[in-house]
């Protein structure tokens, strides 16, 4: 292995801002967001002012709550996807020389991270560029290649993760990081898992991390006959705002050919 797990937390790419900015702007959401916690704030200054203490407690604490879902979740795309992925990234114990699809690219947080392990590999990245993430293109990604020294490294392609065009048995390793769920149907979630195990090489091992539908993935899975399959949190550093929407991954290793 060529980098250390702690390489991960340090991107010098920009990796931009995770969420679903189909219909509203990333900037409008930001605003929205903001405004939605200056109100509690506001409240419980107006109402300390009154001498009303435990509505201006109640509405500070509101504040401070709505303050602290945000400041997650920015973390979980900043920084947060990062440390999670590392550790993931290391376990896979690659030697170097590996074919590794990123399923859901983007502007290549984890496609870049595990290029950084195959000196003599390559890294594949399909997407649909989607306003899933701020500024999402082909044209971010490479830059981001560049600025990560890698762009030798990984292939770039515009393509659905439900009907890829990859030969089956081309990959070693198959990621993806908070995109299957994107796909608006759960038949279609679970083509794009159907896909996953069609293009992975016997004995190729799939890592998927995902905001939900994850035990789905992790029974579909079992159905296809892949060995090992196991589902667990990535820790508070992948919150979206709390507990209640963690980011889980599920593992899985291909059956070697008869």
């Amino acid at each position: 292995m060529t980098e250390n797990a702690g390489e991960f937390g340090r991107p010098r790419g920009d990796y931009g801002f995770d969420g679903d900015y189909r219909v509203i702007p990333a900037p409008v959401v930001a605003a929205v967001y903001i405004l939605i916690c200056l109100v509690p704030a506001v409240f419980a200054v107006l109402y300390s002012g009154r001498g009303e203490v435990a509505s201006a407690v109640a509405a500070g604490l509101v504040a401070v709550l709505l303050v602290a879902f945000g400041v997650t979740a920015v973390r979980a795309t900043r920084v947060g996807k990062f440390e999670a992925w590392g550790p993931v990234l290391q376990g896979l114990g690659l030697r170097g020389d590996e074919e590794v699809l990123d399923m859901g690219c983007g502007r290549g947080a984890v496609l870049l991270s595990v290029a950084k392990l195959l000196p003599g590999g390559r890294a594949t990245g399909i997407d649909i560029w989607r306003a899933d993430q701020t500024g999402n293109s082909p044209d971010a990604t490479w830059r981001n290649a560049e600025l990560e020294g890698v762009s030798e490294r990984i292939e770039v392609c515009t393509g659905d993760m439900t009907h890829m065009p990859f030969d089956d048995g081309r990959f070693d390793v198959i990621v993806s990081s908070l995109a299957i769920h994107n796909v608006p149907t759960m038949a279609g979630r679970l083509a794009a898992v159907d896909e996953a195990v069609r293009v992975l090489r016997p004995g190729g091992r799939l890592a998927v991390a995902d905001i939900g539908f994850t035990k789905r993935y992790a029974a579909r899975l079992r159905e296809l006959g892949m060995n090992g399959v196991s589902r667990r949190s990535l820790g508070w550093r992948f919150w979206w705002g709390g507990p209640w929407l963690a980011t889980w991954l599920v593992t899985a290793t291909k059956p070697e050919s008869d």
